[in-house]
């Protein structure tokens, strides 16, 4: 049976709009709810403010741990000898034989052994690593060679064999022919360099398209499908890897994928998500890019801590054979990367999951002529992010209707549904009131000098300066996991990547919370977000 994947367009049934309100409702009525409670009793106010701020508190704790477990465990993926590791799936009984028993110190060498095993005992079930092909579709609009050039090469520089590598340059027409010129040099230089090197030529004005990457991403990928059954070759053992044009994956990436489909029987049933990193211009950024780039780098670290949690983000890898069965990626949604894994779940009746690998795509952080069109650049990009609220309606519309109707269980989908709606309140209101909430009881009471109103600002200050260790730790890891300082900038530039992080409760504010409330905002009103805005990428010379 196929299934209705699609987002509705136009007017929304009421459960669909009901859910679309939702979260906006719930954040700001949240924010309401302080100053209601604190107007009936500053000890109503105080009790509400501190739940909250003990929240902060664990979470913060808990962002440290995983900080530093996240970044030993991307360090030492990036030691394994992941093409090594794919030759020996290539005869697994001569590799069983001969690493059996070996001490070696190597990160989850123990595993690679087991694997090993398994193959060799049912071999007919696993595709040989000669035989497993990747696609890589880079989306484009209208960057130039300097932009795209880079990540190609990124490509073209893996240890996986190129010939194995069919590269499909997915460009707008809407880039005009400033973008039509670069792609042509383009294919001509990488001629020969891949197994193949497709132009892919999305036409503006589709019907049933927004305006946007998603619709880019599937026009190219059934024109991959297409080139694959016209030349044979086994759709069933193909991994499709979604860029954009702005990233660079590291020379173990598709290596390390192929690995982890090989080994896992239920390979068509995963999507392959690498680690995020905004590090390519991160010493050119401005500070408020350079803040948030550090900070959504450190979430995805986070993130593969947490598979039962983990999403499709950003660049994401899955099998060809799964994506053509759910005719690839939305086109109503200018959140195509996050959509895609709520569309999988259902596709595949909830037998579908996110399995991490931990080996990083750099992606730019943001950068405009200016500093005011950066700042500007950066809350577009971020609110296209929180757009995600969106999904909150996809996934509870199929989750509260009859049981006759649902496409898994109940007690299934009920906390990936939770988790969704409570991340995306958590994103809008947890700045705002951590910052100013402990001044809301007395503001509301100015005539009852309680004790708890007045000293609430105190206790909540001691409590954020505990909650802060989160933030010392990640501006320690930060240093390990930025890039090389470029000559051109001294070594003051260092301390200026610290003091950095006195922007922290600004742009948590600007960026975070703001750009929820944006996104949720246009949700309740039913003022949709159906154009994707390009961020723009500037390359400083």
């Amino acid at each position: 049976m196929r299934r209705n994947l699609e987002i509705p367009q136009g007017k929304r049934k009421p459960l669909y709009r009901f859910f679309e309100i939702l979260p906006g409702l719930i954040s700001y009525g949240a924010i309401i709810l302080l100053f209601l409670l604190s107007w009936l009793s500053p000890v109503l106010g105080a009790i509400y403010l501190f739940i909250i701020i003990a929240s902060t508190l664990v979470k913060a704790i808990g962002v440290a741990y995983r900080t530093v477990q996240g970044y030993k465990v991307l360090k030492r993926a990036e030691r394994v000898d992941w093409h090594k590791r794919l030759e020996d799936l290539e005869d697994p009984h001569e590799a069983y034989e001969r690493l059996h028993g070996e001490d070696l110190k190597s990160y989850h060498f123990d595993e690679h052994i087991d694997n090993l095993k398994m193959i060799a005992a049912m071999e007919k079930e696993y595709p040989k690593p000669s035989k497993v092909y990747h696609v890589v579709i880079m989306t484009a609009y209208d960057e130039g060679e300097e932009v795209l050039g880079p990540s190609i090469e990124a490509v073209k520089n893996t240890s996986f064999p190129n010939e194995r590598i069919i590269f499909a340059l997915a460009y707008e027409e809407r880039g005009g022919e400033a973008m039509e010129k670069t792609a042509k040099e383009l294919s001509a230089k990488y001629k020969g360099v891949f197994r193949e090197f497709l132009l892919v030529k999305h036409p503006d004005g589709l019907t049933g398209e927004i305006v946007g990457k998603g619709p880019n991403l599937t026009y190219a990928g059934q024109r991959v499908a297409k080139y694959i059954e016209e030349k044979h070759l086994p759709i069933e053992n193909i991994i499709v890897t979604s860029l954009d044009s702005d990233n660079r994956m590291a020379p173990k990436y598709l290596d390390s994928v192929a690995y982890e489909f090989i080994v896992h029987p239920n390979r068509q049933r995963l999507s392959y998500q690498p680690v995020s990193l905004f590090m390519n211009n991160i010493w050119d950024a401005p500070a408020p890019s350079r803040v948030i780039a550090v900070s959504n780098s450190f979430f995805n670290v986070i993130s593969t801590m947490r598979p039962h949690a983990l999403r499709n983000f950003a660049s994401h890898s899955q099998p060809l054979q799964a994506l053509a069965a759910m005719n690839f990626w939305s086109k109503r949604t200018i959140v195509e990367d996050g959509h895609q894994y709520w569309r999988s779940l259902f596709f595949f009746s909830g037998d579908y999951s996110v399995l991490p690998i931990r080996i990083p795509i750099y992606q730019d952080a943001v950068i405009d002529e200016t500093l005011w069109k950066t700042i500007k650049a950066q809350f577009v990009q971020v609110r296209r992010w929180y757009y995600g609220a969106s999904d909150v309606a996809y996934v509870g519309t199929r989750l509260f209707v009859r049981k006759s109707e649902r496409v898994m269980p109940f007690f299934k989908l009920f906390p990936k549904f939770w988790r969704l709606l409570d991340g995306h309140i958590t994103l809008a209101i947890l700045a705002p009131i951590v910052a100013f909430g402990g001044w809301v009881p007395g503001l509301m009471n100015m005539s009852a000098h309680t004790m708890v109103a007045y000293n609430l600002p105190n206790i909540v200050s001691i409590v954020e300066t505990f909650a802060s260790i989160g933030l010392i730790v990640s501006v320690l890891v930060s240093f390990k996991l930025l890039p090389k300082r470029p000559a051109k900038y001294r070594k003051g530039k260092n301390i200026l990547m610290v003091l950095q992080w006195i922007l922290m409760p600004v742009t948590s504010i600007l960026y975070q919370s703001l750009a929820a409330f944006y996104s949720q905002t246009r949700l309740m009103i039913g003022l949709y977000m159906e154009k994707f805005d390009v961020t723009r990428k500037v390359v400083k010379k």
